[in-house]
């Protein structure tokens, strides 16, 4: 595994204290290739997979616009980046929320009932939830399991309460649609949904399409990266004159731009099984458990060459659910620090850091 030079002098002088490290060169090298990548469709960045001051100001010349999710998402990014362009988006608006729309670049419309609450003036897209096939997805986001957006009867009902313009709500501008279907998906899977959701919104008459995120992210092949280059061919391809077409990706820009660097504690034998227990744990870095996985790493000796064989890593929390990886080869002694690359997106920002009220980590970044 190609570990930053920087991440390896951030781990020659780490203590016990866990660090993470964001690499905001190679982010940045990463983001000018997407937005070329995209050119003709506007790159509009999730915050939500990582809202990290630095993260947010390095991404800042490659996106068109950020992407929110609750009203201290919009505070957050709108006091490090006064001009930035912020959509809301997220189901369950509050009251406080809805009066930010005045000040939103497009406002993610969840259901009849949220229109009817919002007043204007404010640029609106209707979040559309289609009921279609999706295979292969790791998580989705549509269809009737899902409380999302809107089916078509929701969509028809918003239709109507907007040409009516009852009490000023003619101050409420239509722009278009967004959908967000499902997430872990290969270029060729997305454009296909993309196909879906152009045709609905044409149907409609609308000419501005927000076609989310969810493009595929692999943690058991490190190396593999989402097809940047088909997917904004294929836009291209999609797109008739006049159209706006806007994408919304989050871990797919980040995630590898961070490291998680944490020491080894013990080394152990319980019934036989070898476990590494590290100086952190899954309330720093919870990826691993909520998606299942073994998160990638490599193993930076500092005693010499360490006993070799499969091995469980676990951090130092009171639950057997603090696992980042189980019995996976790896030579280690105590004192070695792990490196857990991939942790860029949906890792700090999710997790459960209060849990045992250990430190917190320490945050390095690399320009």
């Amino acid at each position: 595994m190609d570990i930053p030079s920087g991440v390896r002098r951030v781990a020659e002088s780490l203590d016990d204290v866990p660090a993470y490290v964001y690499d905001l060169a190679g982010l940045g090298r990463h983001a000018s290739a997407v937005r070329a990548a995209l050119a003709g469709t506007e790159l509009c960045y999730a915050v939500k997979a990582n809202p990290d001051p630095e993260v947010l100001r390095a991404l800042a010349p490659y996106a068109d616009g950020f992407e929110v999710s609750s009203g201290g998402e919009f505070e957050h990014v709108r006091a490090l980046l006064p001009d930035a362009l912020l959509s809301f988006g997220g189901p369950g608006k509050t009251g406080a929320e809805l009066a930010l729309a005045p000040s939103a670049y497009r406002w993610h419309v969840e259901s009849p009932a949220e229109l009817r609450r919002l007043r204007g003036p404010a640029d609106v897209l209707l979040r559309v939830n289609l009921d279609v096939p999706v295979t292969g997805a790791a998580l989705a986001m549509g269809g009737g399991a899902t409380p999302f957006g809107m089916d078509p009867d929701g969509v028809a009902e918003c239709l109507a309460l907007l040409g009516a313009e009852p009490d000023g709500r003619g101050a409420l501008r239509l722009r278009g649609v967004h959908a967000h279907l499902a997430s872990g998906l290969a270029a060729p899977d997305l454009l296909t949904l993309a196909e879906t959701v152009l045709a609905y919104g044409r149907s409609l008459g609308l000419r501005e399409f927000n076609l989310g995120g969810g493009m595929a992210v692999s943690y058991t092949r490190p190396g593999e990266r989402f097809d940047w280059a088909a997917y904004g061919a294929g836009l291209r391809a999609l797109a008739r004159p006049g159209e706006t077409l806007r994408v919304e990706p989050g871990r797919a820009l980040t995630a590898y731009c961070g490291w998680y660097l944490t020491t080894v504690l013990d080394v152990k034998r319980v019934h036989g099984e070898r476990f590494a227990v590290l100086s952190g744990g899954t309330h720093h870095l919870r990826t691993p458990v909520t998606k299942g996985h073994d998160q990638p790493f490599a193993v930076l000796p500092r005693n010499g060459e360490g006993e070799d064989g499969p091995v469980t890593l676990v951090g130092r929390l009171c639950t057997p659910k603090d696992v980042f990886a189980r019995r996976v080869p790896a030579a280690l002694a105590v004192g070695d620090v792990v490196a857990f690359a991939m942790a860029g997106a949906y890792a700090w920002n999710i997790s459960h850091h209060d849990f045992l009220m250990h430190p917190k980590p320490e945050f390095h970044y690399l320009g």
